[in-house]
């Protein structure tokens, strides 16, 4: 299972459309490997500035690694994550997160190429 969905949140997905912070908050409190990665991420990209920032530490374990492959794989988490932090989420490999301030960015178009994705392969990432 990828959240751990409160039996109000649930009840109130039964009922109709959630909100944006109640579906972050399930994600926050459900993937927090995830949820540090990539708001660490985004605090670096405003402190540093610059075209975006990336993570290219592989996760401490394979429970850590689930939960970003979790959160990146799933469109409406990732387009929740998007709009909550006001970034463009992209990923390569089985951790490198990376973000950007827009998607309309010439570095955006680039690290989403096969080109960047074959140039940041290595043999000890062929299993993650």
């Amino acid at each position: 299972m990828s959240l751990d969905v409160t039996p109000e949140l649930l009840k109130t997905a039964q009922q109709g459309e959630i909100g944006d912070a109640e579906f972050v908050e399930c994600i926050r409190t459900s993937l927090p490997y995830a949820w540090e990665t990539i708001g660490g991420l985004v605090a670096r990209l405003q402190v540093d500035g610059g075209d975006f920032a990336d993570n290219l530490t592989p996760p401490p374990d394979e429970r850590a690694r689930g939960q970003l492959l979790r959160v990146l794989a799933s469109d409406a988490m990732r387009g929740a994550l998007e709009r909550y932090f006001g970034v463009r989420l992209a990923f390569q490999n089985c951790h490198r997160v990376a973000v950007f301030p827009t998607a309309d960015s010439a570095a955006y178009r680039t690290f989403v190429t096969a080109r960047e994705q074959i140039l940041n392969q290595s043999p000890e990432l062929r299993d993650c």
